[in-house]
């Protein structure tokens, strides 16, 4: 039996077309934008920090949520990660661009929104081995 290549790969192509073509579209809160922030970390105590999300429209349907993650902390820097978001749930993964203090964790968080509409979230979060295992809750507000 002969294997047409040709055809095997238009085959395996226009079946990943129509997967993608029947893609429930994105339907969830959006919680793109930048949040002002408090936080309390176990070692480092009080600060404050900047969070941005932007949603990733073409990994989201349906109520799930994909976003980019950025966390800066004055005089700490910056934190790059990703979240995936479930309804008013988001989980967020994160790390200081410096791997060396091993400063990365995992954090959870619950949306709401205030009283002006703003959305407004408290998260809890888990590092594993900054300074020998470490965790923190932060509450953020959209500007």
């Amino acid at each position: 039996m002969k294997i047409n290549i040709t055809l095997i790969c238009l085959l395996a192509l226009s079946a990943t077309t129509a997967v993608a073509a029947t893609k429930p579209a994105f339907s969830g809160n959006n919680f793109s934008g930048v949040y002002d922030c408090k936080g309390n970390d176990s070692h480092e105590g009080d600060y404050t920090g900047t969070v941005t999300l932007d949603l990733v429209p073409a990994q989201s349907f349906n109520k799930y949520g994909a976003y980019s993650f950025k966390l800066e902390v004055p005089e700490y820097g910056t934190y790059l990660g990703h979240a995936a978001a479930d309804k008013q749930q988001m989980a967020m993964h994160f790390a200081l661009v410096d791997p060396t203090t091993k400063d990365f964790g995992t954090g959870i968080a619950t949306f709401k929104k205030n009283k002006t509409g703003k959305w407004t979230f408290s998260k809890y979060y888990y590092e594993p081995e900054f300074k020998g295992g470490n965790f923190g809750t932060e509450t953020c507000v959209q500007r």
